[in-house]
């Protein structure tokens, strides 16, 4: 395998590791550490915690804001990467999101329900920074939203939860 081929697949892996980062941090609610995975520039579009164009502290302020009681499963599958030069690229993953609201706080995409399950697209940009690879655009497309019914049951005492520090 050629050296170019080599730094290739590693390019591809570190990106798709940042990805999986990103999901869990999000639903492991580790703030600071999800800052860490955006570039000083980076810009979001379609999600509901931040308005279109807002740079990272934003999206943070928001998404910490909304989700900081709210169960949270993000799930991506199958990403087309493409190289748009030497420390550039651009992704897509088919994605499925599953969130549970407190009781007293329905959410905007499904009124009157305890939460929702979301599909679509994260649709992504990347650079290489310092070596490590960090997001430069993120937007979430949705196909759609089904709320969750209103009888859904509660969330489950006592699940083990995630080892914050196990990677």
């Amino acid at each position: 395998m050629a050296t170019d081929d080599v730094r290739f697949l590693a390019d591809l892996e570190r990106i798709k590791t940042l990805k999986a980062r990103y999901c869990r941090f999000v639903d492991t609610k580790q703030w600071s550490r999800l800052a860490t995975l955006f570039a000083a520039d980076t810009r979001f579009d379609g999600f509901g915690s931040a308005p279109a164009g807002s740079n990272a502290a934003t999206f943070i302020a928001g998404i910490s804001k909304r989700l900081a009681n709210v169960v949270s499963i993000h799930h991506v599958h199958t990403p087309e990467i493409e190289f748009t030069g030497p420390d550039t690229a651009r992704g897509i993953w088919p994605m499925v999101d599953y969130l549970q609201f407190p009781k007293d706080a329905p959410p905007r995409e499904a009124p009157d329900s305890p939460g929702f399950v979301g599909w679509g697209y994260y649709e992504e940009e990347y650079r290489r920074e310092g070596g490590d690879w960090k997001f430069s655009f993120l937007r979430l497309v949705r196909l759609r939203i089904d709320p969750l019914a209103k009888d859904h049951p509660a969330v489950r005492p006592g699940l083990l939860a995630p080892s914050p520090d196990w990677l």
